[in-house]
């Protein structure tokens, strides 16, 4: 059925079928954190920015381009994103022979759109995260393409359970695991994973202040909506929390903390000096949380970071980290 969770075995097979498709990405011990903190945490990053594309979104954009049937691929597939989704839908249309036309928000980092358009994925701007969703809802009904969507459902869950696959595979002993969110597919995802192969692993979830759909949802305990996007991660600034992905993160998620773009920027700053590594904001979110509201917490304990994500250009970059 739709509305189930997915099963570990389902996840595995995925894992296997997409192996050609899908980087198995590695998880290192942060040594630079560990030493920041000195006080007994043992931190490990899942380095998902060296997955194709440079984020975690290729292994759902795969998943379900890979069933597209050939009427669906003749026709082609649409998308909305803030840009690490367009470019993974791209880079999953090319591999399967068809043609994305991705809703990109105008805000975007132009690298992004370039990166998208690079891929062959042919580009349409919105003012919002709402409209880009209203814009791509009609080039669906107009034209009849399959819409990847870039967090809800069960083939994402899938997908994304593969990261917490991986890291159950890769990492011997671990208490928890921090996980950035934004509409909730990643985190939903890897929660579901983990807490069926490890169920006393403990699960936060990591969230900027001006994009608090998830907070929100939990207080009410239904998907709710934020009227705007007021944070520099744009990559976690989903516009509203949806069903499948609320309802996993209700089952399995333990903990939600919000970081604010200060603390974003200083994670940044932070991994530049101590680990080498330029990532965007969402990507130093689960860093920003352990050093910062989670420190205390969490001390002693075996920590996993999930690196979702680096698709940022240089001068972006400068603009936006605060080196230590």
């Amino acid at each position: 059925m739709q509305d189930t969770a997915p099963s570990i075995e389902e996840i595995v097979a995925l894992s296997k079928s997409q192996a050609t498709r899908i980087v198995r990405t590695p998880s290192v011990r942060c040594a630079g954190i560990e030493d920041t903190l000195d006080n007994g945490t043992i931190v490990y990053g899942k380095l998902e920015f060296l997955q194709h594309t440079g984020t975690f979104k290729a292994r759902g954009a795969s998943a379900l381009t890979s069933k597209l049937s050939d009427e669906q691929r003749a026709i082609g597939v649409t998308a909305v994103s803030a840009g690490n989704h367009a470019i993974a839908v791209a880079y999953a249309a090319n591999v399967v022979g068809t043609h994305a036309k991705v809703v990109m928000i105008a805000s975007a980092n132009p690298c992004r759109i370039a990166a998208c358009r690079a891929l062959g994925g042919e580009v349409v701007l919105a003012d919002t995260a709402h409209s880009a969703f209203e814009v791509a809802e009609k080039i669906q009904r107009d034209e009849g393409r399959f819409f990847v969507h870039p967090y809800e459902g069960r083939d994402i869950a899938m997908a994304t359970g593969t990261v917490g696959l991986e890291i159950a595979q890769q990492i011997d002993d671990f208490d928890v695991v921090l996980v950035a969110i934004g509409g909730g597919g990643l985190i939903g995802g890897i929660s579901n994973a983990l807490k069926q192969l490890q169920p006393d692993c403990e699960i936060i979830g990591v969230e900027a202040k001006g994009a608090d759909t998830m907070h929100r949802s939990f207080v009410t305990g239904k998907p709710e909506s934020i009227d705007a996007v007021k944070t520099i991660a744009d990559s976690l600034g989903a516009p509203y929390a949806l069903p499948f992905s609320f309802s996993l993160c209700r089952r399995n998620v333990d903990q939600l903390v919000l970081v604010s773009d200060t603390q974003l920027q200083e994670a940044m700053g932070f991994l530049y000096s101590h680990m080498q590594i330029a990532v965007e904001p969402a990507c130093a979110a689960a860093t920003a949380a352990l050093l910062g509201p989670l420190r205390e917490q969490l001390a002693g304990k075996r920590v996993v970071l999930v690196f979702c994500g680096s698709n940022i250009d240089w001068a972006t970059w400068q603009a936006q980290a605060i080196l230590n």
